[in-house]
């Protein structure tokens, strides 16, 4: 499948490196974030993965080596040899609001997020 348009996406991808859990089918893995939007995260995929499509989890992104998370309830949109991609089915405030900075330091235009936030509530 080709990848779509950057120009076709509301959402800018940022690339972050980050260690994260994955939960799902009642079980623990751990990755790593390999990128991260206002609507969705890639991470890696670990060894043993074996959910579904549209399976439901949760991601747990560490940040400040473990003294701060973003946890967002996620649904599995798709899958590579290497990659899993899902996205965010909801987050909450806290979490919002630093993933909210994170986007903001990496995209460095304020209108822009701005343009971001209103996609979302769409």
């Amino acid at each position: 499948m080709p990848a779509k348009s950057p120009e076709k996406r509301r959402f800018h991808r940022i690339s972050f490196d980050a260690d994260c859990e994955l939960h799902c089918q009642d079980e623990v893995w751990a990755s790593e974030v390999l990128d991260i939007s206002l609507k969705g995260v890639l991470v890696k995929r670990p060894s043993g993965w074996a959910a579904p499509l549209k399976q439901p989890c949760e991601v747990i992104i560490h940040l400040d080596d473990h003294k701060t998370a973003i946890v967002m309830a996620v649904e599995l949109r798709h899958i590579e040899d290497q990659r899993l991609g899902f996205r965010c089915q909801y987050i909450d405030l806290e979490s919002a609001t630093h993933l909210k900075r994170l986007v903001e330091l990496n995209l460095g235009d304020q209108a822009l997020l701005e343009r971001e936030f209103a996609h979302l509530i769409e």
